[in-house]
């Protein structure tokens, strides 16, 4: 069985149609073509883009002259209501001076150091769970967020704040395409932007109780209270170059990027493994017989490789972020064009991991292909689910292993079908036009300390 992907719209079409299109799914309004090509200009009345599929060319962007290749603003134009200038559409020193806080956070140990509240979130995620039909983006979404805020600020989902973030989310996320019509206008920067107003009263809420979690966690820093974890980390780490802290404004902007980039695109990530596996019965098998000794150590994790290799899978064919943009800052030779100064670059995972010319069965689903030399060979050129350089996501370890966590956490106890089909379609990340529905059915066999219930079918779940 062959992975979903959208069909093409395909033809020609007004430029203001397109754009219509590619709005309101920027996967499907995709020529096929892309899947085979190296390079792909577009051209529009305010500025020209190039799809770049070329391994080298990716490589000249990300990781040679990535300062020559900024964050384009026309991303930031659709999220700056949420993000203001968090580290994730930030350029230059103040990037600079974000990751130079931020990575320390991240980096070795860290990892160990936040597993057990991974752990928690798990547990609780296999509690909540009940047999019959189920939408598991919602399940998937939950347990994410979940992590989020144990690890990040020691407290459960149920907690007031958290709570309040996850549920004006939910009701942002929706609302909120890649692109808003800002990004295909040249408007002038004194002019205010266009925003649905249920967006803009979605992004005010969750920064509203974002700033709450601070002014709480500061209070406990003060006190001398404050738990170990993320948030702590990152509010009193100096900048080793100028000495600053963040601020608190500052730190609302970065945690909610770490909201957005670290529960949305996980749950993206596990609903779609979910389907995969639900869809694939044999490798549902055996990531079910890898949960079955799984104690909840760290060092587990290295027992898990065939799910690991799984959630890989799962990465390359429905990478969360589907398209990265970065602007020429001067005009750039690309094969045989010049891209003016300006133009728009875009990078695209979604095409990239399916092309033709790089990857064996492109649409098909097969976590074994990393134990070959040949996926090894396309990874290095044509994989970035994470971004790469020095702009690669500094979560990806955390990323990977709360997938794997989760992941084996619910096969381990549980059996996935499919009820039917989804199709993939481009919000803040890539989910389910309709979502994806799944029936649940106790595993026989489950391990102890697998927790499960006996709620009834239409017991709702909270």
């Amino acid at each position: 069985m062959r992975a979903p992907k959208p069909a093409s719209r395909e033809g020609r079409r007004g430029w203001l149609r397109y754009a219509r299109l590619f709005r309101q799914d920027i996967l499907s309004a995709q020529p096929v073509r892309l899947y085979r090509a190296w390079m792909a200009e577009f051209r529009t009345p305010f500025f020209r883009s190039y799809l770049c599929n070329d391994p080298a060319l990716i490589e000249l962007i990300l990781k040679e002259r990535p300062d020559d290749f900024p964050k384009s603003d026309r991303i930031r134009e659709g999220l700056a209501p949420l993000l203001g200038e968090s580290v994730f559409v930030t350029n230059g020193e103040t990037w600079k001076r974000q990751r130079r806080i931020i990575d320390p956070a991240f980096g070795r140990g860290r990892l160990r150091e936040a597993f057990p509240a991974m752990v928690e979130a798990a547990d609780a995620l296999a509690d909540r769970l009940r047999a019959g039909p189920q939408e598991v983006e919602e399940i998937a979404s939950r347990a994410a967020a979940d992590v989020i805020f144990r690890t990040l600020f020691s407290v459960p989902i149920e907690d007031a704040l958290a709570a309040a973030v996850f549920r004006e989310f939910r009701a942002y996320q929706r609302t909120q395409p890649l692109l808003n019509v800002a990004a295909l206008l040249p408007l002038p920067a004194w002019l205010p932007r266009p925003h649905a107003r249920a967006t803009l009263r979605a992004a005010a809420a969750i920064r509203t109780a974002i700033a709450a979690l601070v002014e709480r966690r500061a209070a406990e820093i003060a006190a001398g209270t404050a738990s170990d974890d993320l948030a702590t980390k990152i509010m009193t780490f100096p900048d080793p170059v100028t000495g600053a802290r963040f601020t608190p404004a500052e730190m609302v902007d970065q945690v909610a990027i770490f909201f957005l980039a670290g529960h949305e695109t996980s749950a993206s990530t596990l609903a779609w493994s979910l389907y995969l596996l639900a869809a694939h019965p044999e490798a549902q098998a055996r990531v079910a017989a890898e949960a079955r000794p799984f104690t909840g150590a760290f060092s587990d994790l290295s027992k898990l490789p065939f799910t690991r290799d799984v959630v890989r899978e799962t990465l390359r064919l429905y990478p969360p972020v589907p398209m990265m943009v970065r602007e020429a800052t001067r005009d750039e030779p690309v094969r045989d064009r010049v891209a003016r100064r300006g133009a728009q670059m875009v990078l695209s995972p979604w095409h990239l991991h399916r092309h033709e010319r790089l990857w064996d069965d492109p649409d098909g689903f097969d976590p074994d292909r990393w134990s070959t030399e040949a996926a090894k060979e396309s990874a290095r050129r044509a994989y970035m689910p994470f971004s790469a350089g020095p702009r690669v996501c500094p979560g990806a370890g955390f990323a990977m292993a709360e997938g794997v966590l989760l992941l084996s956490r619910i096969v381990a106890g549980w059996r996935l079908e499919p009820i039917a089909t989804p199709v993939p379609v481009a919000h803040l990340t890539v989910r389910a036009k309709d979502g994806i529905h799944l029936t649940l059915s106790e595993r026989e066999g489950a391990p102890e300390g697998v927790p499960r219930t006996t709620r009834d079918a239409d017991q709702p779940l909270v």
